[in-house]
Formats: C-alpha cells, structure tokens, sequence
C-alpha cells in the first residue's frame, strides 16, 4: 500500500464533505462563499510565492522551470473554456443551460484536478508536501460546493449528484497515485521531472488565485471584508510554513 494513503484520504473526503454541505447551507450564503475564494486565492497565491516556486528553483534542471510554470497558466487559461472558471468563483450558467448537465465543466474539473494531485509524490520535502496538500484541500472547498450547486441548479437528483461528487472526490488522488506508481515502477531518477509536474501546477495556481482576487468582488473593488480574509489567506500560508 502506498505510503500516501492518508493524503489519498484526506484528499477524498475533503471534497465529499465540502460538496455536501450543500445540502445544509442557504442560498443567501453566497457572500460567504466568496469570502471563502477571496482566502483560498490568498492562499494558493501565497504557498506558491512562499514556498512552492522556491522549491522549484532549488532543484538543478536541464529546461527552465519558468517555462513549465507559464505553460501551467495557459493550460489553466484553456480549462476555462471547459470549466467556464467554476475553479475562481464563476457559478453562474446561462438560462438556456440550467437544464443541462455540465459535461464539459466536469471534464475540466477532473483534468485540473488530476494535474493538482500529480506532484503529490515523496520526492518533494515533506514540508513542502504538506503544504501543497493544504492549498489543495482548501481550493477543493469552494469548488466542491460550486459543482454540486451546478449538478442540483441542472435538475439531478441528489443521488446522483452525490454520485458524480464521489467521482470527482477520487481525481485528484488518482494523479496522485499516478505519479507514485510512475515513480516506483520506472528505473532512474524522475525527481526534475515531477519538479517540472510541480511547476505546471504552481502556473495553474497562479491562474486560479489572481483570477479570484480580481473577479470575485463586485466591480473589481476591494471591500473590507474581502481585503480582511485575503490577509488572513495570505497569513494562513506563512503559519504552514513555520
């Protein structure tokens, strides 16, 4: 059994217990919700400044880091198309939709989920390890609950909603799995290349968090509220890092 079970764990019954708190939330509670991306942009924003870039760096590489890192932005930037941006805040489908089932949305989800979960892997310091899982488990929060308010706003039954977020909750541990069982299996030292896996998605976070931190006040303007919990996002990260 791989010794990453606990993040396996704690990976998929993040995303279960986020999503179904749906069912015992208000609808006025969107305010709320976006206090909750304004501090998970924050924190992204944070680890990947504080902790994740510099681990990238710290590691001698043929290829220049920055190209993987940009490559991870735009890669994020096409999942849009997919996901019409439910990773940042963007909940809302046209009225010609509401009735349809979000395919392509749950498409892009579960790619950028796999790709978050890849370097997942003990070649990276535990420290670092962890702090990417945290970043991770606190971005799935809003984004879970997001995708079940689209499944339910589609017309499916909360079943099979549940269903569909159980599918979704065993993602990001399937690309962790998945570099693990690359790395156990395949002769060499793969460490420069799970870093490069590491940069495409510290691109993908820097996407995702100035992507909420520019869209999800109303006007693109700061209020006291969104300004307090971006600190407190920010000040959060520096606290996983002592």
């Amino acid at each position: 059994m791989p010794g990453n079970l606990y993040i396996y764990l704690i990976l998929f019954f993040g995303v279960l217990l986020s999503g179904s708190v749906i069912f015992f939330i208000k609808k006025e509670s969107e305010k709320l919700l976006k206090l909750l991306l304004s501090f998970s942009g924050a924190f992204l924003f944070a680890i990947s400044t504080l902790s994740l870039i510099p681990e990238i760096y710290s590691v001698e590489t043929p290829l220049n880091p920055g190209i993987f890192i940009l490559t991870g932005f735009l890669i994020q930037v096409l999942l849009d198309f997919l996901t019409k941006g439910i990773e940042h805040g963007h909940s809302h489908i046209h009225s010609h939709e509401n009735k349809i089932f979000p395919l392509a949305i749950m498409i892009g989800l579960c790619i950028h989920s796999f790709l978050e979960g890849m370097p997942l892997v003990d070649t990276f310091d535990k420290e670092v390890q962890h702090t990417l899982l945290i970043g991770i488990v606190i971005h799935n929060i809003p984004i879970s609950i997001l995708l079940m308010t689209l499944f339910l706003s589609s017309g499916m039954k909360k079943n099979s909603a549940l269903l569909l977020l159980i599918l979704f909750a065993f993602i990001t541990p399937a690309g962790s799995l998945t570099s693990y069982l690359i790395n156990d299996n395949i002769v060499g030292n793969l460490s420069q290349y799970f870093n490069y896996i590491m940069a495409l998605v510290v691109g993908v976070f820097l996407h995702v968090s100035t992507s909420i931190l520019f869209e999800t006040s109303e006007n693109h303007q700061y209020n006291i509220q969104k300004f307090i919990t971006v600190i407190l996002g920010a000040l959060a990260a520096f606290l996983t890092l002592l």
